[in-house]
Parts: structure tokens; sequence; C-alpha cells
């Protein structure tokens, strides 16, 4: 059975007595409205046609809301002149369920001059709704009344993103906070590419996570894998519209083998989206946690090469990603990428930024603090990175992540490195995790380092390989 189909037998009994079950054309037009409200692309979607009531033999009604049932019909409108036989029209909405859509949906059909006669509201288990309406006083083609209804669909599916009006325009890299508003999410463009991806090219497979804020599909853009990040209109605010805008501008501006490739976005509602490589091997975190998997130190050595050469690029353009972390690095064809900008920044001209971002497990002290600080929390972040690596364990696992914070602050609290790590590696995590930012070595530091390991493991055959679990290759 289908998590369609549980959805739909949660609502099967009253759905059997307000629609006639047995007109199969009917519950399979259903179905495929409901299917339709699941894609992001789609979200509130619509059908009408034509129908004919006809008055219920109240000696044999059961307990129904409704006066009347209806029948779909071929014949014109003009043709029904009685009470019983005049023109009436079915109108059903499919669409996730939402405050005051059904207020919405009302108000869109007294717009058009149009009586609600009969209406039914049915909800899945799974968030989504299904208003069917039976409505008089529409005289003219049904293809005039589909394309109305069209538009007052795209009115309230625009009106899901209010923040959207808000949203700063911005020069340079800077939002600028006094700006005047735009109908869109504004990207500064500062180069020929073409990265508005026309969201009719998009198509959903399926969902890989979700969030408070958002879901992450795995889809087709012009025939080619994708990940698509797609805002929820529901949980949207300003800052979070910013962080969408900082996101896109600093992906279209990077281009490494070790950074996750930025296909395009979609900036105009109905849909916010951003659109990326897909990354088949999935996140390191789901490697570690999930699947159990383990790391050798050849392994742990590649890695830590990928994102420290991702990472010296960044860098080297000013970017500070700012939530380095197992999640945000994502594996694929032997090659590690880093992933999720969310929240990185273009380094202003001072050359320190302020205030607290990024996960409290991998976050430097300065950071976590509030005081200034530049690349070099990143690389606090990547000695973090590294330990998973070796122990596939979740940085201090035994205390929440504002304890864990506190301590790293004021106890400088690190994690303990394994006994049989790697002397060199073990002094890199040492250099990584110093209080004082300047005393951690640049990510063109750390590649010689790493080379250096590498070389020296090569020669060596007594390092140490952990074999339990599911290993990397």
């Amino acid at each position: 059975i289908t998590p369609f189909s549980h959805a739909w037998l949660h609502a099967l009994n009253r759905y059997a007595l307000d629609v006639n079950v047995e007109r199969v054309d009917d519950v399979l037009l259903h179905k495929r409205l409901l299917d339709q409200a699941r894609e992001p692309m789609n979200g509130l979607v619509f059908d009408v046609r034509r129908s004919q009531a006809a008055t219920l033999d109240r000696s044999t009604e059961v307990e129904q809301s409704t006066s009347f049932k209806h029948e779909v019909q071929d014949p014109q409108c003009s043709s029904f002149t009685s009470r019983d036989q005049r023109c009436f029209h079915e109108i059903i909405f499919a669409c996730d369920d939402k405050p005051k859509l059904l207020s919405q949906l009302t108000a869109l059909l007294g717009e058009l001059g149009l009586n609600i006669q009969e209406a039914h509201a049915f909800s899945t288990s799974d968030g989504y709704s299904l208003d069917i309406f039976v409505v008089d006083g529409w005289s003219h083609e049904v293809d005039v009344l589909r394309d109305a209804l069209r538009r007052g669909v795209e009115k309230i599916k625009y009106k899901a993103w209010p923040l959207v009006q808000s949203m700063p325009t911005r020069t340079g890299h800077e939002l600028m906070e006094d700006s005047p508003p735009a109908d869109f999410v504004q990207i500064p463009a500062d180069a020929t590419d073409v990265w508005e991806v026309d969201p009719r090219l998009l198509k959903f497979e399926r969902k890989l996570a979700s969030g408070s804020f958002g879901d992450l599909y795995h889809g087709t853009y012009c025939s080619q894998d994708v990940a698509i990040k797609v805002l929820k209109p529901e949980r949207v605010s300003v800052d979070m519209l910013r962080e969408f805008a900082q996101e896109v501008y600093i992906m279209k501006k990077v281009r490494h083998k070790n950074v996750v490739q930025f296909i395009g976005a979609c900036t105009r509602p109905p849909i916010l989206c951003i659109v990326t490589e897909f990354m088949r091997g999935g996140s390191i975190f789901d490697f570690l946690y999930n699947f159990r998997g383990t790391f050798q130190l050849p392994d742990v050595l590649r890695i830590a090469s990928d994102v420290s050469k991702g990472m010296n690029y960044l860098h080297q353009i000013n970017i500070v990603h700012r939530d380095l972390k197992t999640a945000n690095l994502l594996m694929d064809d032997q090659v590690v990428k880093v992933a999720d900008f969310g929240v990185a920044r273009v380094k202003d001209q001072s050359g320190v930024m302020t205030a607290e971002t990024g996960t409290y497990r991998w976050m430097a002290p300065e950071v976590i603090e509030h005081l200034p600080y530049d690349q070099r929390a990143d690389v606090f972040s990547f000695g973090i990175v590294i330990w998973e690596l070796l122990t596939g364990k979740l940085p201090y696992e035994d205390m929440t992540p504002l304890q864990a914070a506190v301590a790293v602050v004021q106890k400088d609290l690190r994690p303990i490195i394994p006994a049989d790590t790697h002397p060199m590696l073990a002094g890199l995590l040492q250099k990584c995790w110093q209080k004082d930012p300047a005393l951690r070595p640049t990510f063109s530091e750390i590649l010689d380092i790493l080379n250096s390991i590498k070389e020296q493991a090569v020669r060596s055959s007594g390092h140490q390989k952990r074999h339990s679990g599911r290993s990397y290759s």
C-alpha cells in the first residue's frame, strides 16, 4: 500500500459518505490532484468542470451536510433553466493544508461572482487538503472560468510569500537595509552567467530530507541529476530570505572541484529554491552515524585533503563558510565537496566579522563568544571534522550543544585525540584547536602538512586500520 493510500484511508469513511465513490473517475481525479499538490512546483492545484445538481430524496438522506448532490454533465449551461437543472460547476482544489486556505478559496469564488451551493473539505494524514465546491452563477464557457481561477490561484500562491516583497535589493556583496522593495529576491548581477532556473524544467523525484524551513529533493534539471533545496513559504522570515540571497550570491561565484557545483536558483514565487549538482554518496555525517561507516587513515587523509582544497579556494576568494561540519561535506565518485553556504559570508574589508552562527559542536570559541573572527574559525571546525573521521563519534556526545559550547570557551574543552592517531595528524588537530586564531594554520599550510603525513604513511606500514562497520570506498 502506498503512502498516499494510507493518507487516503484516513478519511475514507467520510469521503465515501460525501462523494460518490462508485464514480471511479471522480476518485481518480481527486487522487491525481492530491498527487500534483505534493509536487513543490505546483502547490495549490485545481480542476473545474460542469455539473448538474440533482435534489436529494429527503426520505433517504443520511445526515449529509449538503442539500443536493451533483453529477458531471456535458450539455451546455444555457440549456439548464430550472432550479434543479441550472448551470452548476464543480471546482476542486488540492493543496498542502495551510491556515486560512479555506477562507482564501471561498473569497476567490466570491470575487468571481460564484454562489457556493455545496462544499466538502477533506484533509489527509500527511497534511494535504482536498476542497470540493459546487457553484452556480457562471454563464460563460468553462475555459473562461478555468482561466479566471488560474489567475486567482496565482495570487493566492504569491500571497504565501509576503516577505519576498520586503526583500532589500543589494549592492555588491552587502545587503542594503534601506533599499527599495522588490517583487522577487534580488541577487546582484556581476557577471554574464545565466543562473535563474526556469521552474518548469525542474522535475522532483524524491524527498531526501525535510527541515523546519525547507525540504531537500533529488530531481532533474534538463536531464541532469540535481539536488533542489526548496524554502517553505509559511516558515520564511526576512532573515531567511537574506540568507537565501547570500547563498545564491556566493554559490554563483565559486567554481572548484571540491565545492558543490551551483546549477541555478528560482528566486521568484511561487517557489524559491537553490539547485546544485546531486552527490550520490550523501553526506559524511550520514555515512558515519546512519550507516555506521568507518574510515581508514588513507581515507581520512584523502577526505581531509579534498576539504582543505575546497576551503583553501573559498578563503582565497574571501569567503568564510561559518558552518563547516560533516553534514555539509558530500561524497561522490571518490571526491568530497564542501556544500551548504546558507550562513557563509564574503569577508568585508576589515577582515573580521562578528555574530554567532554555525553549529555549536563544531564552532570556534571566538564565534561562540561573539568576538570578531575570520577564516581561522573555519580551521577550528575543520579540526573537529577530522576528529570525527578518526573516531566515528559525535563531538562532545555526552553533552548538549550548549553545554559543549560553554565548556569550549570557559574550560578550553577539546575532543580527546585517540592514542593511536598518527603523531603528525594529532599535532595538526592541536594546531587547529588553538584558542588564539592567529596560531591556527591556514588551509594552504594544512595541505602541506597532509602531504607530509601521506608520504610518511606510504613509507610506514605500521599505521593502524579500523575494519569494523561499513568502510569508505
